[in-house]
């Protein structure tokens, strides 16, 4: 296992699902994990989690959608740590299910505010820290495979999850040569509260859903953490500005 020892390693989103196996799995290879989330329930059983197999961590609230908190959710990180090594932009919403004509002015604006914002601001308060710092940093945002490709019932989601790899790609080339590298993780459907919202809206939808896997299977959040631990570990030094496609082969047809 690659070792984070005493990295400090930011975590939005991480009261459930991908966030926490990921907060989960950084506090294992022995990074100082930051858990945030809306959910103070989900954010503060994460951290239990963390306490109780030996990890140090902290919750701090945040509302990803405003960017006042988000700065604030780097300064205290800062203020505790002294730094900030690793920011994971994973914080976000799946949206109603419905064809594009049917989605409102509302559904659309709340996508771009949470899924577009989040990791929009998250970026901007990560990097001003992270160019203080000789080392840099390494950031992870979480798209989705819908950020490669169309999602029908799901126009504003896939939307959002385009200008996620866009945004990464473009920070990517902007920041490369202060050592802060930028990538994104784009999973198939995973094994979430989002995911269960999908299944449960109609008899059968689960098996339809795992049909368009090649390996037969949803992914689990261990799965989406270990790769993003890959993303961010110093042996991959050279990999930046990349959408990495988590997806059991959907993509390779």
């Amino acid at each position: 296992m690659t070792s984070f020892t005493n990295q400090i390693a930011l975590v939005t989103g991480a009261g459930s699902g991908i966030g926490r196996a990921t907060a989960l799995a950084f506090a294992q290879a022995g990074a100082r994990v930051v858990v945030s989330d809306i959910n103070d329930e989900g954010g503060r059983d994460t951290v239990e989690q963390i306490t109780q197999a030996g990890g140090e961590v902290v919750y701090i609230r945040c509302d990803v959608a405003q960017p006042e908190q988000v700065q604030a959710l780097v300064d205290q990180t800062v203020a505790r740590y002294g730094r900030l090594d690793i920011g994971i932009n994973n914080a976000g919403i799946g949206g109603r299910f419905a064809k594009l004509l049917d989605q409102t002015p509302a559904d659309f604006d709340q996508m771009m505010a949470v899924n577009v914002g989040s990791v929009f601001y998250g970026m901007q308060a990560q990097i001003r820290q992270m160019l203080t710092q000789p080392e840099g940093g390494r950031i992870v945002n979480v798209a989705s495979i819908a950020g490669v490709r169309g999602m029908p019932m799901g126009a504003p989601y896939s939307a959002s999850k385009h200008a996620v790899v866009g945004l990464t790609k473009t920070a990517a080339l902007e920041y490369a040569r202060q050592k802060i590298r930028v990538n994104a993780i784009c999973p198939v459907y995973t094994h979430s509260a989002m995911v269960q919202s999908l299944i449960d809206i109609a008899p059968g939808m689960e098996d339809r859903m795992r049909r368009v896997i090649p390996m037969g299977r949803f992914g689990e959040p261990t799965d989406i953490a270990q790769a993003i631990l890959w993303l961010c570990a110093d042996e991959n030094a050279f990999c930046t500005g990349q959408a990495l496609q988590m997806d059991g082969g959907m993509t390779a047809g």
